[in-house]
């Protein structure tokens, strides 16, 4: 979706900048790189926190915590965390050539650390990670994973795409606390604490969600990067009048990270946890079945997650060809599996592309020098870790609220008349925010096309490796029976 208010002007002659990212060719201009990709980064900041609060906080079968020490190391975990984010991300500007970010992938996290970690030291399970990123590289290499892409049929892409906009809707409102879980089975949800919104927090998020709403209807430029600032600017005031600390000490405390100015603004990381990893010590610890499932597992989530991913981004860029592809599709498939691998062997899990990068491209960026920015940024950060902790998940909900609407208007293109996709497309796009899963919403999209494809005499017509994805995702549905199965749970 082009950038509200903004007019692209061709420069008279091109610099070298202009022509290798193609900016003047895609209708942007540096301005609006510079500014979605600054979008990018405030607007997924948050996984330099998170992701040390997920892994680094877990202690192995051996009761160690990453890095082989009897204590957390969260410093080196977010140092590390914001290096590989920083190159990987500019990997994908320079060789992709598009705006897409990544950082180690939540939920694939959570899996290392409590599904991993538990059965294994953190060298083992960080291997396995190393081991899932190599086998998705061959999948690029070999053209399987390109193949898989292409067989997709482009409404369900769509449907797709629509179904990671409300999903990031989603985590937008329970980031900041707008929507909470009630802890019983009707409703699972709600709206705040016992149905209203009691807290200061959650009056920082609304603040800043009235503010980025009305920014964009007025067509201002860098309505989302503006409202991060602005929010992050007032939760610090009332977090220095109200005191409120961090949700784990208060209940009407901050998500993530209290919004304080830093007593030290800049401070030198720690990079001690890159190479930390056994890549066949799994082997001999949990066994061979036992370490194909695993792999099996991290790589059906991180294979569809991508996909997905890219899909949406490049569809809200308008940057998708008339069969749903985005540009340059093995190189962004090809750094993304890189990126798999390289998480690993740095030991903060597996780095996988980042939807919030939906919020840099709302913000007008079109090209891999917005993804190059983005990078520069988090390398700065492993630096000035202290300042972007700063920016509460309440600051940059707002952001992906909107996302998620920009994202919602691509559900047009669905022929909602035709049950063969209508249906597939529905499941898709529900199942994604009511499951908090992408995989599953791609799963069962995937499997209801094939089954009515059959059911009317149509399974001529699926392209061979949908049946593949189809039986795959069978197995990564009925992944706990089988491992019981086996008796290797």
């Amino acid at each position: 979706m082009s950038d509200p208010g903004t007019t692209t002007t061709e420069p008279t002659e091109p610099t070298a900048i202009h022509r290798y990212f193609k900016i003047t060719e895609r209708g942007s201009t540096v301005g609006r790189e510079v500014r979605g990709g600054l979008v990018t980064f405030f607007t997924m900041a948050y996984i330099i926190v998170l992701n040390p609060l997920i892994i680094g906080t877990v202690a192995d079968v051996d009761g160690d915590y990453l890095g082989g020490g009897d204590v957390p190391d969260l410093a080196a975990v977010a140092a590390t965390t914001a290096l590989v984010a920083g190159v990987l991300t500019i990997a994908m500007g320079v060789v992709a050539n598009f705006p897409l970010a990544l950082a180690a992938g939540l939920g694939l996290n959570a899996f290392v650390a409590f599904g991993l970690a538990a059965q294994m030291t953190w060298a083992d399970a960080m291997g396995l990670v190393v081991m899932e990123g190599l086998v998705i590289l061959v999948l690029v290499l070999t053209g399987f994973r390109q193949a898989v892409f292409g067989a997709v049929p482009r409404q369900l892409k769509t449907a797709i795409s629509v179904g990671i906009g409300l999903f990031i809707t989603l985590v937008g409102f329970v980031n900041a606390g707008f929507v909470r879980s009630t802890g019983n089975p009707s409703p699972p949800v709600g709206l705040g604490e016992g149905g209203s919104l009691t807290t200061w927090p959650v009056a920082v998020f609304c603040a800043g969600l009235i503010a980025v709403i009305v920014l964009y209807a007025l067509k201002i430029r860098g309505a989302i990067l503006w409202t991060i600032i602005g929010t992050t600017v007032l939760a610090v005031v009332v977090e220095t009048v109200a005191d409120l600390g961090t949700s784990s000490e208060n209940p009407g405390g901050w998500n993530l990270n209290a919004p304080q100015w830093p007593d030290q603004i800049v401070d030198l990381p720690d990079f001690s946890l890159i190479g930390d990893f056994s890549l066949l010590g799994s082997w001999e610890s949990v066994g061979v079945v036992s370490v194909l499932l695993f792999v099996f597992t991290l790589m059906l989530a991180d294979f569809f997650d991508t996909m997905g991913t890219m899909v949406a981004v490049g569809a809200e860029g308008e940057l998708l060809d008339e069969d749903g592809n985005p540009p340059r599709t093995t190189q962004i498939l090809l750094v993304d599996s890189v990126a798999a691998a390289a998480g690993g062997a740095a030991s903060v899990s597996s780095n996988t592309s980042y939807i919030e990068s939906a919020s840099g491209v709302g913000e007008g960026a079109r090209t891999g020098l917005a993804s190059v920015v983005t990078g520069i940024c988090f390398l700065l950060a492993t630096f000035l870790a202290p300042l972007v902790a700063m920016v509460p998940n309440e600051a940059a909900a707002p952001a992906l609220v909107l996302v998620g609407f920009l994202m919602m208007g691509q559900v047009r293109e669905i022929a909602w008349d035709d049950a063969e996709i209508a249906i597939p497309a529905f499941l898709t796009l529900a199942l994604m925010p009511f499951t908090y899963s992408i995989s599953t919403g791609i799963g069962a999209g995937f499997l209801s096309y094939v089954i009515i494809k059959i059911a009317k005499g149509k399974a001529r017509e699926l392209h061979p490796l949908l049946w593949i994805v189809a039986a795959l995702f069978v197995v990564y549905f009925a992944i706990t029976p089988i491992e019981d199965l086996l008796g290797v749970r």
